[in-house]
């Protein structure tokens, strides 16, 4: 077929979360609470660990960095999907679909490289706690968050990049309730071998490396904990980093039962459920786990209310 045959695409239509008609208000407050409570609790951990002087460890810094990557990951896709469960026709313009998916590769990149990042901080503080303060200055703290975001903005402008060099043309109907690579690519009519295995090297590249400084890390942690003579001592030691246990276990699960489940069963629905629970639902849990399980955030977070009621009450 000739070229000028084909009708180029401008914009794109999002299926959303899902077709039913009567779905639509519900699914619409659902996450309007969900993305409510990740704006307020990620907000939370950000000013905590900004003001508070007692959280002013490397621990905590690297926490409000992860908060910071919650906060934008969830905001990339929750409001654009707010606004569709409420209008007919779900469309986004090409150059928002473009920045919508340059910013979801940002943070999820973002995320995965920080949860390694707070993972080898956890092993310097249990293993060299001695060392920690001089291991993790300020200086290398703010060099891991640049090299973080420094590698995930490069990664997003490439990825990004070689999704939308391919032409789109005829179909506009993407099955998902953002602007991801798979179902894009799904779209093209161009050769989008490239590209695909591009996505493939990168994201196989990224889960690994961090999933291995994770592991290794968490190794070493175990070994160290169990060679603390005293139940208490091996108690506190485990309690430090419980929070980020729980939050790696729940993150890389997610991901894990996506990209391992067999072939036979895969599908860009499954693809959908997946990606609610890390783009919207994760983002929303994180603070609440590190807020629960560390006595530091919630002293933190009375101090905080209690000098705020103060200052209403003097006024």
């Amino acid at each position: 077929m000739a070229p000028e045959n084909f009708t180029w695409v401008i914009e794109f239509i999002l299926t959303g979360v899902s077709g039913s008609p009567d779905l639509q208000i519900p699914l619409f407050f659902v996450f309007l609470v969900i993305y409510g409570l990740t704006l307020a609790g990620n907000l939370s951990i950000i000013t905590l660990t900004s003001v508070d002087s007692r959280l002013q460890t490397p621990m905590y810094f690297f926490l409000r960095h992860l908060a910071i990557v919650n906060l934008g990951n969830s905001t990339v896709i929750a409001p654009k999907m707010l606004v569709n469960f409420l209008v007919r026709k779900k469309t986004i313009s090409y150059y928002e679909c473009a920045t919508q998916l340059g910013g979801f590769l940002f943070f999820i990149v973002a995320e995965v490289s920080m949860l390694a990042v707070m993972a080898y901080d956890r092993y310097v503080a249990i293993c060299n706690p001695l060392l920690y303060m001089v291991v993790l200055s300020r200086q290398i703290c703010l060099l891991l968050v640049s090299l973080t975001y420094a590698y995930s903005f490069s990664t997003a402008i490439v990825t990004s990049s070689s999704v939308f060099s391919m032409s789109y043309c005829s179909s506009n109907v993407i099955n998902h309730f953002y602007c991801d690579t798979v179902p894009l690519l799904a779209l093209s009519c161009s050769d989008t071998y490239f590209p695909e295995t591009l996505i493939f090297v990168s994201a196989a590249t990224n889960l690994v490396c961090s999933m291995t400084i994770v592991l290794v890390s968490y190794f070493n942690i175990v070994l160290s904990i169990l060679r603390i003579r005293s139940s208490e001592g091996r108690i506190k030691a485990f309690s430090t980093c419980a929070s980020h246990m729980t939050a790696i276990t729940v993150f890389y699960g997610t991901l894990l039962s996506m990209y391992l489940q067999p072939r036979t069963s895969h599908s860009l629905d499954t693809d959908k459920m997946a990606s609610v629970f890390y783009t919207l639902v994760i983002p929303m849990l994180n603070p609440m786990i590190y807020s629960l399980r560390n006595k530091d955030v919630k002293a933190a977070l009375k101090r905080l209310l209690t000098n705020v009621f103060c200052s209403f009450k003097s006024m």
